[in-house]
């Protein structure tokens, strides 16, 4: 299985990614998802949220959950991005693509990523309040 970790501060790019994507001839299914920054957080307006993140143990508690998901599910890829910093309301802070030979272990490894992220990687999101920005 192949497998992408970014942890950036910079915008994520989904033109270029999709551009970057490796389809194979048995590929069946390629899941997407793309976290987007709500404006409202626990009720309270924000205008974005700022991100922070324990680098080396946020990859790899990610490579472990990689690991899972291939021993588990026949999946060719898996690539993930996720910002760290400021993100706006409306913008990504999470992108995730996972291609399989099928849709169901697609959106099963998809979802399963993405549940055991916010369980495991220690990256934390601290809401800004528009009288912040």
């Amino acid at each position: 299985m192949r497998q992408s970790l970014l942890i950036t501060h910079d915008p994520i790019d989904e033109t270029a990614l999709r551009e970057e994507r490796l389809i194979q001839a048995t590929t069946g299914a390629v899941v997407v998802f793309q976290g987007v920054v709500r404006d409202l957080e626990v009720g309270t307006r924000i205008s974005g949220l700022d991100y922070e993140a324990f680098d080396r143990m946020a990859e790899h508690q990610f490579r472990l959950i990689f690991e899972r998901i291939e021993q588990q599910w026949p999946i060719q890829t898996i690539r993930v991005v996720h910002r760290v910093g400021v993100v706006k309301a409306g913008e990504a802070s999470l992108w995730v693509e996972v291609i399989a030979s099928h849709r169901r272990e697609a959106f099963e490894a998809c979802a399963y990523l993405i549940d055991e992220m916010k369980q495991l990687v220690p990256i934390w999101k601290h809401p800004i309040t528009r009288t912040e920005s």
